[in-house]
């Protein structure tokens, strides 16, 4: 019988907790889901929001891709608590440090990537996780980035042009009523990319509230564009519904 895939809904997987090791010695917090029966197609490496409103692994998005995303497009997703962010998984040690030391965090993900020989690896950010992306992520593990409401706060035309001289694939995801950078400014900034792709979304706002299929269809179709989008919004197997506790960092 098919199941309709719900916000709470946990598709099967193999998913299992793991640290992450920073090179200033601290411990981070995170998931690994991989996909139940096959080998990963793509690894996509999460970078959640800005922890000091509400940012953390948990952040709906990351969630449900956690959730989703193994079973229906054989993607492994890891996604962490940078410095200092709690959830229901636990808090990481450290404190946050406006983006600058949390290159650390990002660097001991891609690290954890690497020596785990996950596939084809993509960093996501979302929010503050863009400019994590685009300033501590480029790195020769990296295949392309997806980015989810940049702001572009902490992005410098610098960095923006060291990810053009790279070649490697940029999505911008753009809400049509972001709080900090929509559509048409999008597309002006990141014309220093000239392979960014930027994709505006209507009727959507910073957070996507009730846009996350929209959302994960997107990074689907750029991080695996061999799978067929819009993804199943129905699953004929087993599932499960499981409530997260929201824990404030």
């Amino acid at each position: 019988m098919s199941t309709e895939i719900r916000a709470n809904t946990v598709l099967p997987a193999r998913r299992e907790p793991i640290t992450l090791y920073t090179a200033d010695e601290l411990e981070l917090v995170g998931e690994l889901a991989l996909p139940e029966s096959r080998p990963p197609r793509a690894t996509l490496v999460c970078l959640h929001p800005l922890p000091t409103h509400g940012g953390m692994m948990d952040s709906h998005l990351f969630r449900k891709a956690a959730w989703r995303l193994p079973a229906l497009a054989d993607l492994a997703v890891l996604r962490f608590n940078t410095r200092g962010t709690a959830s229901e998984a636990g808090r990481s040690e450290g404190s946050f440090d406006g983006g600058n030391a949390e290159r650390f965090d990002v660097a001991a993900a891609l690290e954890y990537a690497e020596f785990n020989d996950l596939p084809n690896v993509w960093l996501v950010g979302w929010s503050f996780g863009t400019d994590l992306t685009l300033v501590h992520g480029l790195d020769p593990l990296v295949q392309g980035a997806v980015l989810l409401s940049p702001p572009l706060r902490w992005s410098t035309d610098e960095h923006l042009r060291a990810w053009a001289e790279s070649g490697k694939p940029v999505h911008a995801l753009i809400p049509e009523y972001d709080d900090y950078l929509r559509p048409d400014e999008a597309r002006r900034r990141f014309a220093a990319i000239p392979q960014a792709e930027v994709v505006g979304f209507a009727d959507t706002k910073h957070l996507w509230v009730g846009k996350a299929e929209a959302a994960l269809d997107a990074i689907v179709a750029a991080v695996a564009p061999e799978v067929p989008t819009p993804l199943p919004r129905t699953w004929d197997g087993p599932a499960e519904t499981r409530q997260v506790n929201i824990v404030d960092s």
